[in-house]
């Protein structure tokens, strides 16, 4: 069985790399948001390719090597999902400016989604591909265990015979490396296992992190209706200030009439006395 980290798989180490590269120059939103895209992309075109080579298993085009690659880019997508996860919370809960608040909000919803949808297609597809593997070793256990004494119905004499111990070794040898890909095979799901136990805690932290995002939505709602309560009262305070702005112009208006009328008044007591006199 073919060892993981090399072979035709190489260049997905250098697909992470590349992208990581190509954002250092951009903020941590645009960083976060390329990165998250990109690996969601890849999650799903790696789903597509699993599925058509797990498609083969049992069949006429099964192979090793196409076991081999089932097994490697299951693998790695499992260790890109992971990372996807870590990043898309870190995402979430970046500290962005108002005027990022709608286009952050959007692309949250939207990568949560599509990567809670890759990760459903690639369990299912991990499932099919444990499951036709187990199949396919106990298959392998049952014809090994009906080839494993082939001679039993052969006379005792002919045990001693030459080409008897010959034939009995080349089968020892045939047996036993049947017996080792077969170990092989059960170890590779075991690896499948251990990666769909990884996706399921994938899922539950992508859980959290909607229902922590639910929380965080409604105190935003709840500082807008704070917002609004608060802008209303200043409304009516303003409101109320500006009455109270009018009825005292008023009253000044009519104090300035009455002393006005009381000065002429007075006047024209003074200009009547003085005439008299």
């Amino acid at each position: 069985m073919a060892a993981y980290g090399r072979g035709e798989f190489d260049g997905f180490s250098s697909y992470q790399a590349g992208a990581s590269r190509g954002s250092e120059g951009g903020s941590e939103f645009n960083r976060l948001s390329n990165t998250v895209a990109s690996n969601i992309q890849k999650i799903t075109q790696n789903v597509s390719q699993i599925q058509r080579l797990v498609g083969v298993i049992g069949t006429a085009q099964d192979s090793q090597d196409s076991r081999d690659r089932v097994h490697q880019l299951t693998h790695y997508t499992n260790q890109l999902a992971k990372e996807t996860n870590v990043d898309l919370k870190s995402f979430a809960r970046l500290h962005v400016s108002p005027s990022d608040q709608s286009k952050w909000k959007m692309q949250k919803d939207r990568y949560t989604e599509e990567f809670s949808n890759a990760l459903t297609n690639f369990q299912t597809t991990q499932r099919t591909a444990a499951e036709k593997e187990k199949a396919s070793v106990a298959r392998a256990r049952a014809h090994s265990s009906t080839t494993k004494y082939p001679f039993e119905d052969e006379p005792q004499e002919d045990f001693t015979s030459p080409g008897f111990s010959q034939t009995k070794q080349v089968l020892q040898m045939e047996e036993d490396v049947d017996l080792e890909m077969i170990q092989e095979r059960e170890n590779a799901i075991k690896q499948l296992e251990r990666d769909i136990t990884d996706v399921n805690h994938i899922f539950k932290d992508l859980g959290m992190l909607v229902h922590e995002q639910g929380d965080m939505l409604d105190s935003i709602e709840a500082n807008v209706e704070t917002a609004q309560i608060q802008v209303h009262e200043g409304n009516k305070q303003l409101a109320s200030a500006s009455t109270y702005q009018k009825k005292s112009r008023r009253k000044k208006c009519i104090i300035i009439v009455i002393l006005l009328v009381v000065l002429i008044f007075l006047i024209l007591i003074i200009w009547a006395a003085t005439k008299s006199d």
